[in-house]
């Protein structure tokens, strides 16, 4: 067993969730619907207002923090982050190395699309439809807008390889996730 449930519970729109205590640290938690919101296996962690809920599962060395929601039948696994105020959902899947955070909304299919092993650092590249900033974009410690994010792609690598990977990347995030120019 990883975590136990502290007592401490609160309503979420009729659902109740329970707060986490993580056993080895006595650690608190976020808040979770139920044990299989949460694996007892791995790293995965859901912290502060977090919250974990309906069908939604959280695994491998995932987290879940800041005031971000995971419900639905959705999945958050590998060493996936979801953090702010984002909200995972539906049958929404975020795994790999991939970071969703902001006030991103990630649902169903098509809403998020993540790229690996590119720029200088051969890093991810997570680029998700965003209510507020069409597509936001979190590289690195840059996250925000895609255009702001081209545009410091092309002063930070002017005539490199690296712009050309990260320029291909904006294009295809654009024509996924519907901001084609």
């Amino acid at each position: 067993m990883k975590y136990e449930f502290t007592g401490e519970v609160k309503l979420h729109f009729g659902i109740t969730l329970k707060q986490i205590r993580r056993i080895a640290d006595k650690v608190i938690g976020g808040w979770i619907e139920k044990e299989s919101n949460l694996s007892h296996e791995g790293d995965a962690w859901v912290y502060g207002n977090a919250q974990v809920y309906g069908n939604a599962q959280v695994y491998g060395n995932a987290w879940v923090y800041g005031n971000a929601r995971v419900s639905g039948n959705a999945r958050v696994s590998g060493n996936a982050r979801v953090y702010d105020d984002a909200e995972v959902y539906g049958d929404a899947r975020v795994s790999g190395n991939a970071w969703v955070s902001g006030n991103a909304r990630v649902y169903d299919d098509a809403e998020v699309l993540w790229v690996s092993k590119i720029g200088s650092r051969l890093g991810t590249t997570t680029f998700c439809v965003d209510r507020k900033l069409k597509i936001s974009v979190s590289c690195g410690c840059y996250f925000g807008g895609i255009d702001d994010f081209e545009k410091r792609v092309q002063e930070v690598h002017k005539g490199t390889k690296h712009e050309a990977v990260y320029m291909a990347a904006i294009a295809m995030a654009r024509a996924q996730l519907g901001d084609a120019k």
